[in-house]
């Protein structure tokens, strides 16, 4: 039925991305540390125009929303997709080099770490997701890589040209969706969202529901072409079900700076 002649058969990668001092460093690992890096520095960058943030405000900032992200999306992942096994095992939440993380638990993470940072610093809470938003699609494109590095989240079976043969998936051609989601929601978005930037960061809040939209759409887009097997919640896979709050949480604010903005063009 599908024709191999023209696969794209997976590229020999070792999973382990470099050893150092006898410690395995993987490449998902690497690239949380690198998109976290980079991040930071582009927030730096873009907080000399404004100097909304201190130093320590900024430390803060980095630090406790990667300690959401780490233990949002650890959690996110057993509680949406092996809830029956953190029940069993409890234990099992810790142990994060066995592989398992939600990006939707990690926004839920990241939520709870910058309202930490802006009651600490009294800060503008969605000034400072809308700083974040701008940045996480570094760490969207570099995970996304790692997931088709790693040879996991691949789609569905399939004829189109640029299917790839995945070796722990079976003799057929698969879309490969990790780069899809790589392109679509890392790429594309992070010049969308450079973009956008200047226009809107004025408007607290804009930035954050566009980015909300915009992730909860592609996302739900590109999981019709995943290989699903972690469970469903009516016709929807549980990614594209989690997507759904995520939406309309972003048409909410994005609501809200709309009926701000002509509130105020009112007062004039």
């Amino acid at each position: 039925m599908f024709d191999q002649t023209y696969a794209t058969h997976f590229p020999n990668i070792s999973p382990v991305a470099f050893n150092i001092f006898g410690f395995d460093v993987y490449w998902y690992s690497f690239a949380y540390i690198i998109g976290i890096s980079i991040g930071y520095l582009l927030i730096k960058h873009f907080n000399k125009k404004s100097n909304a943030y201190t130093e320590q405000s900024l430390d803060d900032l980095l630090f406790y929303s990667v300690l959401g992200i780490i233990i949002g999306s650890r959690i996110g992942y057993m509680f949406f997709y092996d809830f029956a096994g953190m029940i069993l095992d409890p234990i099992k939440v810790f142990m994060i080099r066995g592989g398992g993380m939600s990006f939707h638990g990690g926004v839920i993470g990241i939520i709870v770490g910058i309202y930490c940072v802006c009651r600490k610093h009294n800060l503008i809470f969605l000034k400072a997701t809308d700083l974040i938003v701008c940045v996480a699609p570094i760490g969207l494109f570099l995970g996304r890589i790692a997931n088709f590095i790693n040879m996991e989240m691949y789609g569905k079976v399939t004829d189109v040209a640029w299917g790839v043969v995945f070796p722990n998936a079976g003799p057929y051609h698969r879309h490969p969706t990790q780069l899809y989601e790589a392109f679509a929601e890392g790429g594309l978005l992070f010049g969308i969202m450079l973009f956008l930037f200047p226009k809107l960061y004025n408007k607290s809040g804009a930035l954050s529901g566009f980015f909300l939209v915009y992730y909860g759409i592609v996302r739900l887009i590109i999981e019709f072409f995943k290989d699903v097997a972690d469970g469903h919640v009516l016709l929807l896979t549980t990614g594209q079900a989690l997507c759904m709050p995520m939406i309309l949480l972003g048409i909410m604010i994005i609501r809200s700076v709309i009926n701000a903005n002509l509130g105020n063009r009112s007062q004039k």
